[in-house]
């Protein structure tokens, strides 16, 4: 019996003396994760974040996180110097970092006023506040559509943003009528987008190159800069030939006729015919007026019926006028460039709605505008001509290879 207990004590000891010890696994080591945003680590800070309610003002926010007069007094001071203190908007988010430790003292306040651009104050002993913008990352883009109806339906739902038809009417302003598009039609668009913090979108940056198709004709669209000095781009067809004109064919963007140059019209104002030697362009109050060319301001003033108003001579031949404004930007003997802001859209004179009364001299006779042959804009040089078609060739390569998704069904 004994001989039996000892052989088992022997073979349980040999067993475990055989069997491998559990290996200990150390603890995973959690990294945390960096943080980096407005230029701080906000992993060195208690950050909260809120937004601005009514009744809010600088002071009552800064007094609302622990800080008090004669500190706000200060602060106010230094800050006011980089941006106006007294319009933080409703809705708009701001930050305040503290230290990380049990006081909790307010280091930084920063606000938003929109997405790209922020303003970073100071709340410590060295105050100071700077204006600042985040990073923008630009994102090509490819888009096509057939239309339907109108343009702007088709890019809505295609769901691409409406200021790319804003773009394409600018591009495309003297070679088609957007207000007379016809089923069928289609277009192709190379195009790029601003984003901040890697996936937030802050709209569209511009056009690169477009194919518009409006009534079986085919219209190239494509960027390239002529003066590197300037900046200056422009966009020329797939000859070379430049698609913008001497003359804008509108004095404010994205608004629509409301009244067209008619020598025979029922003006309801004065309530019987009377010439309308203008074209009204009906936009909301206080929308810009841009210069449809360039030329020296020879009028600045006010009449009972024009309202504000301001003429512009642009050469022997052209001159323009620009009636009903609700506030003149420029004064006689003034220099405008082609674009440049002169004005707002208003209603003053003798007007029953918000537009401009856009005007067209022509060798001192007023004009149509729109059924004019207007002179095109300073041709291309021969050099950079061919320096175009080189750029241009693998462009128009990747427009043509754009395919629409959409098969357009005729009856």
């Amino acid at each position: 019996m004994n001989k039996i207990f000892l052989t088992l004590i022997i073979s349980i000891l040999l067993i475990s003396c055989g069997e491998k010890k559990p290996e200990l696994i150390p603890a995973e080591i959690v990294k945390e994760k960096i943080i980096k945003q407005f230029g701080f680590t906000l992993n060195n800070y208690t950050v909260k974040r809120d937004t601005v309610k009514s009744g809010d003002s600088f002071g009552s926010i800064l007094e609302d996180n622990n800080l008090f007069y004669p500190q706000i007094y200060n602060i106010v001071q230094k800050a006011k110097k980089v941006f106006d203190v007294r319009r933080i908007n409703i809705g708009k988010p701001y930050s305040v970092l503290f230290s990380k430790d049990s006081l909790k003292t307010p280091q930084v306040f920063i606000y938003q006023p929109n997405l790209i651009d922020y303003v970073v104050v100071s709340l410590t002993d060295s105050l100071w506040a700077e204006k600042k913008s985040k990073a923008v990352k630009l994102v090509e883009f490819e888009a096509e559509g057939i239309i339907t109806s109108s343009l702007s339906e088709t890019m809505e739902e295609k769901k691409l943003s409406p200021l790319l038809s804003n773009e394409l009417s600018e591009i495309y302003a003297w070679t088609i009528d957007f207000f007379r598009l016809e089923k069928g039609d289609n277009f192709k668009v190379i195009y790029s987008s601003k984003f901040v913090d890697d996936s937030i979108s802050v709209g569209l940056n511009r056009i690169h190159s477009a194919y518009f198709e409006h009534r079986g004709k085919p219209y190239y669209a494509i960027e390239f800069e002529t003066d590197a000095k300037k900046g200056l781009v422009e966009y020329f067809d797939e000859n070379g030939k430049n698609l913008r004109r001497a003359f804008l064919r509108a004095p404010v963007q994205f608004s629509r006729i409301s009244s067209r140059y008619n020598l025979k019209r029922k003006i309801a104002f004065y309530g019987r015919v009377r010439p309308h030697r203008g074209t009204d362009f009906a936009a909301p109050r206080g929308t810009p007026i841009r210069a449809t060319a360039s030329g020296t301001v020879t009028k600045s003033s006010y009449t009972r019926s024009n309202g504000n108003y301001v003429k512009i001579k642009h050469n022997g031949t052209y001159s323009t006028q620009y009636l009903h404004m609700d506030k003149r930007g420029v004064k006689v003997g003034q220099f405008v460039n082609q674009g440049d802001y002169i004005g707002t859209v208003g209603m003053t004179g003798n007007t029953s709605g918000p537009h401009v009364c856009y005007r067209f001299w022509k060798n001192g006779k007023q004009v149509d505008p729109l059924r004019q042959k207007l002179p095109e804009a300073k041709p291309i040089s021969k050099k950079l001509k061919e320096k175009y078609l080189v750029h241009m060739a693998p462009i128009k390569k990747q427009l043509d290879a754009i395919k629409s998704n959409v098969t357009f069904e005729t009856n």
